[in-house]
């Protein structure tokens, strides 16, 4: 049994071979139906429980069309509606799920809760997203990257503004796959330090959002303001030299590619020129949610790597 709850998890060869697993797929399927499973259906007869303590509009389209296109069947529960949300314990809860699903998919807060359920499920746990890191979205990042012509070793991607939760996947996967991240985040919004340190030279922090863009193969933004944070006016003043504007992307290298996990707020962390321009790759790296998703379900079940 494999949990996905963090990159590190996989590690760098699985999660190449996830990758080229995924591309495969996606090639394979190109005007299909969205409905119509695999051609081989390798997860026929499984079932993949998803858990949803935040809002979702990707993950949960893309998990349940991940799990269908592979040939096995979702249930969709929201946490407020089960007895977790009147007290039952994660552990209750994974051992009770354990019986009835083949997978688990949760999206909380508290990454403990995550680490909780997999200590307590028989099953495989993927992490959907937790307030400490966001792991599918960083394997739909690297997809992309890959799909538009990229090599990973010796890539240079530059992170502006938050050093949040999306921003330590992307440094553990930088650690793992052999690329530099160089992140301008604001004083008082830096990242965990302890996150750079486990990059092992590939990740580092600035102040100067141009000197973070600078030959830069890849840029890379989030919103500003995630759900449920408090004091948004203030963080938002803090931010507002670290926006992704036309100027900022010409001092990347030429054609470099502009990435964003959405939801976007245009005219805050990015402007419109860019995140609908000619460089953004966001709604390919969107849709590759669910091709990256198929072969992380496929890895938690033995079939890759």
């Amino acid at each position: 049994m494999r949990h996905f709850l963090s990159l590190s998890d996989a590690g760098g060869d699985a999660i190449a071979a996830m990758l080229a697993d995924a591309l495969e797929r996606k090639q394979a399927r190109a005007g299909w139906p969205k409905g119509r499973a695999d051609a081989d259906a390798p997860l026929a007869g499984r079932v993949l429980a998803m858990i949803f303590e935040k809002n979702s509009t990707r993950t949960r389209v893309s998990f349940d069309m991940a799990i269908r296109q592979l040939g096995g069947q979702s249930i969709v529960m929201e946490a407020g509606q089960m007895q977790l949300g009147r007290g039952e314990t994660v552990a209750d809860t994974a051992r009770v799920l354990s019986g009835y699903v083949d997978a688990i998919m949760i999206r909380t807060d508290d990454h403990a809760k995550l680490e909780e359920m997999a200590a307590h499920a028989s099953v495989p746990v993927i992490n959907g997203l937790t307030d400490e890191s966001h792991p599918c979205q960083i394997m739909a990042d690297l997809l992309t990257i890959v799909e538009s012509g990229r090599q990973l070793p010796g890539l240079k991607v530059a992170w502006l503004g938050d050093g949040n939760n999306v921003l330590a996947s992307i440094v553990e996967a930088a650690a793992l796959l052999h690329f530099d991240v160089v992140a301008a985040c604001p004083q008082g919004f830096q990242p965990e330090e302890e996150a750079i340190v486990r990059a092992s030279g590939r990740a580092r922090v600035v102040a100067d959002p141009r000197e973070a863009v600078a030959d830069a193969d890849v840029v890379v933004t989030d919103t500003w303001i995630s759900m449920g944070q408090a004091q948004a006016e203030t963080k938002l003043r803090a931010m507002m030299p670290y926006q992704v504007d036309a100027a900022l992307m010409a001092a990347a290298k030429p054609g470099a590619a502009f990435l964003h996990c959405l939801p976007a707020h245009r005219g805050e962390e990015v402007t419109p020129e860019v995140i609908d321009g000619p460089q953004s790759l966001i709604w390919q790296e969107a849709e590759n949610r669910l091709h990256a998703q198929k072969s992380v379900l496929r890895w938690c079940f033995g079939q890759i790597g």
